[in-house]
């Protein structure tokens, strides 16, 4: 007898087990506690985004978006704050590189401007714009994305990242610079649109509720599996990655 109750107790933990939440509810029957083990915490693993821990999981997306569309990185590149991504997708196809920075004291900077309204860069000047991570940290992106149309040369391509799912980079008061903006796929589709015309644009979304919740803990990209980093779920929007082409006249 003793065997049998062992039998029809275990049973009942797998059909248990097998049973949805919200039936198990209306049984009469609890939801199975969850362990949160490390993620059981009021403040970040890493308040730094993962800086301290390996790469952070949105530059690996941005890495990924870049490596897809590394073949419109030519000619003349403009990037901002540094050459570095221009330099790593571009290579022998670019034959002039240009760091753009918002104010001075950027030894890399070859170009100064706000690119709200960007009076000192000539129109038709650039065949890529790399625009990674910045959208976001510009109140009037809407005058900034004109601006990069109008930089760009007929045919040419920017390639822009922005956060969809992300802890706050620039908290109130604590910076002049400020962040203003988290996207989804839908609003940036039609942001771009307006400036880039219908047909022009692409948009890509990267993540997974995994790598959400791993984001904003600061876990680092490494802590996670290439299988689980890669896995895409479109409700997750971690990363925004736009393709904009300037239309030829």
């Amino acid at each position: 007898m003793s065997l049998l109750r062992n039998v029809k107790t275990k049973s009942k933990k797998v059909i248990k087990a097998m049973l949805p939440s919200s039936l198990k509810e209306k049984m009469g029957l609890s939801v199975d506690p969850i362990d949160f083990g490390d993620l059981r915490r009021l403040q970040a693993i890493d308040p730094d985004f993962g800086f301290s821990r390996g790469k952070v999981i949105d530059r690996y997306y941005i890495e990924k978006f870049l490596q897809e569309h590394a073949g419109d990185v030519r000619g003349r590149v403009l990037e901002l704050g540094d050459s570095s991504y221009t330099k790593r997708y571009g290579g022998s196809r670019v034959t002039k590189s240009d760091v753009l920075h918002y104010t001075k004291g950027n030894p890399q900077a070859t170009i100064i401007a706000d690119l709200t309204t960007a009076t000192n860069i000539e129109s038709n000047t650039f065949d890529c714009i790399i625009f990674t991570q910045t959208l976001q940290m510009i109140y009037d992106h809407h005058a900034a994305l004109k601006t990069l149309q109008r930089i760009l040369r007929p045919n040419g391509v920017l390639l822009c990242t922005a956060n969809g799912i992300s802890k706050i980079c620039r908290v109130l008061g604590t910076d002049p610079w400020g962040e203003y903006w988290r996207y989804t796929a839908q609003s940036s589709k039609i942001m771009f649109e307006e400036a880039f015309k219908a047909g022009n644009v692409k948009v890509t979304t990267y993540g997974n509720v995994l790598t959400a919740i791993a984001f904003l803990h600061g876990v680092a990209a490494e802590e996670l599996s290439e299988s689980e980093l890669n896995y895409h779920d479109s409700k997750y929007e971690v990363l925004i990655g736009v393709r904009a082409e300037k239309t030829a006249p």
